[in-house]
C-alpha cells in the first residue's frame, strides 16, 4: 500500500510517501511545502493546494495520514493551520484518497511505543524503520513519515 504521510502547516507542510508491503517500507520520497510569510494568506492556500496536487499525480497514494491539530494557546494560529488542513484534505478527496487522522500521542505510541516520547525518539525510529541512511529532514518531513508509518501499523492491525 502507498501511503503519504501529511504534518499540516500554511508556512511549511511536511510530506512523507512510504509504501508499505509484507512488514518492510520503503521510502520514495519526502519533503516540504513551503510557501513564503510575504504572500497573501490565499495565495499561501492555493500554492499548498497546487504543490500537494503535483505531489499526488506524481506518487498516487492510496492513503493519507494526516495529524490532528491541537492547540490551546495561539487560536489565529489554528484557524489558519486549520484552513491549510482543509485545503489538503480537499486534495486528498478529489484525487480519491482514503484518509486518516492520528493524534499525536497515536503517532509516537505506533512509532516508538511511547505515548510520551520526544521528537529526537521518533526521529530516531522513524529513521529506523525507513532503514534511512540519516534523520530525516527538516523536521516537518520527519514528523509526516512518522504518521505514515503510524497508518501504516495501525492498518496491519485491523486486517
Amino acid at each position: 500500500m502507498r501511503i503519504i504521510g501529511i504534518d499540516p502547516g500554511y508556512a511549511i507542510v511536511g510530506y512523507g510517501v512510504v509504501d508499505y508491503s509484507a512488514g518492510r517500507f520503503k521510502t520514495p520520497a519526502y519533503g516540504v511545502i513551503r510557501t513564503k510569510p510575504e504572500m497573501n494568506f490565499d495565495s499561501r492556500l492555493e500554492e499548498i493546494y497546487l504543490d500537494l496536487t503535483t505531489i499526488l499525480d506524481e506518487y498516487k497514494p492510496e492513503f493519507m495520514a494526516i495529524e490532528k491539530i491541537f492547540f490551546t494557546t495561539n487560536q489565529k494560529t489554528a484557524i489558519d493551520v486549520a484552513q491549510a488542513r482543509g485545503v489538503i484534505v480537499l486534495a486528498a478527496k478529489r484525487h480519491g484518497i482514503k484518509i486518516l487522522e492520528y493524534t499525536p500521542l497515536q503517532v509516537k505510541s505506533a512509532v516508538t511505543g511511547y505515548g510520551k516520547a520526544v521528537k529526537k525518539q521518533v526521529q530516531e525510529m522513524t529513521m529506523r524503520i525507513l532503514a534511512l541512511d540519516a534523520l530525516p529532514k527538516p523536521d516537518d518531513a520527519a514528523d509526516a513519515l512518522a504518521i505514515a508509518i503510524c497508518l501504516a501499523h495501525s492498518h496491519r492491525r485491523t486486517q
